[in-house]
Parts: C-alpha cells; sequence; structure tokens
C-alpha cells in the first residue's frame, strides 16, 4: 500500500520550519508586509466566496437555526463550562492563573477568516460558516467580557469596538456582498475556476500560519515558562480541543445533519480568536504582569487549531 502524504501537510510543516528560522520576517518590526498582504488575500478570499454563493442557498443556509445554535453554543457555552469544571482543582495563584488563562481562551469568540477558508476546502455549508464566523466576532464583544468580569475586576472593560467593527465590515462583509452583487457576472468564472482559487485560499492560510508562529518564535513566548509547563499547558490546550471538537461532532450526529452541516459545525465551532483575544487582553488584564501568561494558552490554541484543521480540512477533502 503507497502512503500518500498531502502536500498541503508537506507545506504546513514547511512553513513552521521557515518561521523558526526566519521569524524576523513576520515579527511587528519586519519590511515584508505580510500583514496587509494577509489582510488583501483574506478579503479576496471572501469577495471570491461571495461569487461562488448561489443567493438561494445562501438563504436556505441562514435558516438552518439549529447549525447555528450549536456553533455559537459550543464557542460561548460549551467551552467555558468545561473550563469551569477544573475550578475546584486551583490552589494556589500560580494555579489561578493558569486557570484564569484557559477560561479567557474559552470564552473567546471564533475567529472568521481561517473557519471559513477551511470549511471551504473540506467541502462544508460555506454560507453557515460565514455567518456563524462573522456573528461570534459580534457576540464576543458583549459576551466575553461579561464571562471574564465573573472572575477579574471589570472596572476598566469599557471600550471602544468601534475598530473591530469596522474591520469586520471592511475586510469580511463587504467582499462577500460585493462578490454576490457581481455573481451574475462573474459566477461562472470563479465556479471554473474553483481549484485555483482553492490553492489561492490555501496560501493565504500558510502565509497565516506563518506569521503566527514567527511572532512566537520571535517573541520568544515559549522561553517563559519552563519545558514542562509548557508540555503540560500544551496537553491540556490539546484535550480542550479534540474534547469540543468530538462533542461538536457528536451533537451534529444527535442533530441529524448531514456531513456538510457536520464539517461547519466542527470547523467553526473550535475555533478562537487570537485577534480579539490580544484586543480583550489589553483591556481585561492591563494591569497584570502575568499577562503573558495569560496569553500563552491562547497562543498554543491558534497555532494548534490552524495546523491540526488545515490537516482534517485537506483530508476531508480528498474523500469527498
Amino acid at each position: 500500500m503507497n502512503l500518500k502524504i498531502d502536500r498541503f501537510i508537506l507545506s504546513i510543516i514547511a512553513v513552521i520550519t521557515i518561521a523558526y528560522f526566519f521569524p524576523q520576517w513576520g515579527s511587528q518590526d519586519s519590511d515584508v508586509p505580510i500583514d496587509l498582504i494577509s489582510t488583501v488575500g483574506i478579503s479576496l478570499i471572501f469577495f471570491f466566496y461571495g461569487l461562488k454563493l448561489s443567493p438561494t442557498k445562501l438563504k436556505a443556509g441562514l435558516k438552518n437555526w439549529k447549525l447555528h445554535a450549536l456553533i455559537q453554543l459550543s464557542t460561548f457555552l460549551i467551552f467555558p463550562l468545561l473550563i469551569l469544571l477544573f475550578r475546584p482543582l486551583i490552589q494556589n495563584n500560580e494555579h489561578e492563573t493558569i486557570w484564569l488563562a484557559f477560561f479567557f481562551l474559552a470564552a473567546l469568540p471564533s475567529t472568521v477568516s481561517s473557519s471559513v477558508v477551511m470549511v471551504s476546502i473540506a467541502k462544508g455549508n460555506i454560507p453557515a460558516a460565514i455567518f456563524n464566523a462573522s456573528i461570534s466576532g459580534i457576540i464576543g464583544i458583549a459576551i466575553t467580557p461579561l464571562w471574564m468580569g465573573l472572575f477579574i475586576d471589570n472596572s476598566q472593560t469599557h471600550f471602544d469596538f468601534t475598530d473591530i467593527y469596522i474591520k469586520l465590515i471592511l475586510q469580511i462583509i463587504l467582499p462577500v456582498i460585493l462578490g454576490l452583487f457581481l455573481q451574475r457576472f462573474w459566477g461562472d468564472f470563479a465556479q471554473k475556476h474553483n481549484k485555483k482559487l482553492t490553492r489561492f485560499d490555501k496560501s493565504v492560510i500558510l502565509l497565516i500560519i506563518y506569521k503566527s508562529f514567527a511572532e512566537s518564535f520571535s517573541e520568544n513566548i515559549f522561553s517563559s515558562v519552563s519545558v514542562i509547563d509548557l508540555m503540560l499547558l500544551l496537553v491540556g490546550v490539546l484535550f480542550l480541543f479534540y474534547l469540543v471538537f468530538y462533542l461538536t461532532g457528536a451533537l451534529s450526529k444527535i442533530l441529524c445533519f448531514d456531513k456538510e452541516d457536520q464539517i461547519t459545525a466542527q470547523f467553526c465551532g473550535t475555533k478562537k480568536s487570537l485577534v480579539h483575544g490580544t484586543v480583550f487582553s489589553k483591556i481585561l488584564f492591563a494591569n497584570m504582569a502575568t499577562i503573558g501568561i495569560i496569553l500563552l494558552p491562547l497562543m498554543l490554541f491558534h497555532a494548534i487549531q490552524l495546523l491540526i484543521i488545515s490537516m482534517i480540512a485537506s483530508k476531508k477533502s480528498r474523500a469527498i
């Protein structure tokens, strides 16, 4: 039996290796405009999604309320409740900080761009993915501070979220609307070149993965804790990811979702946004000296979710 290794997985490994040896290209001080390139790339991805989306399928997808409910409940209820189960195990301040870091991760909204891209690669329900990933960021602006306010001083949570809304509208919503508007002119072209557009999607994901790992290596985020502690955090993050992944899969089967909806539920319901986490951390933990530790589980989860979901998405795309 011939063992065929997926090229996309090899590309991910290669990108992480490049990030380790050349992290300076993805650092904040880099002259390479990776943020700009990825921002434009993400907007183009959603523009092409708009071109490929059928208005009829979009309307039908938005009516799938069971799928939407499962994804949002997974993001904002199942995740936090799972971490709450471990609160009685706290024995000292160090444990408190680590637990709070995991709870902060659990309370965050889902990612937008990578969730939809992965759903597209895996041949899931793209309209539902766009709807849920977009609405998750909006819901998170209200829900995440409320969750964290139960355990930290929320006197400084007054924050202007205008920039987040503007970014969501300009980078995600408007490109999709523009694509839908131009679908009758260029829709057939997008369908004809669907494979090429999928390769473009994967290229943008590889860029995001590089940026994520390069920043981690550049800022020595992994040197702030011991190897043993880092491994324990990694195990905890992996356990949390797979637990929610299989829970959403099981619930999808109970709700009799088809394969497309199950893929969307598992991919969108297990993601957490590093962008929102970074913004929220500056407000919620502004006076905490341990903010680096607070962000560490999120950084690990962000990298792992991209790596694992990328592999799962690529595997599912070949199976269909």
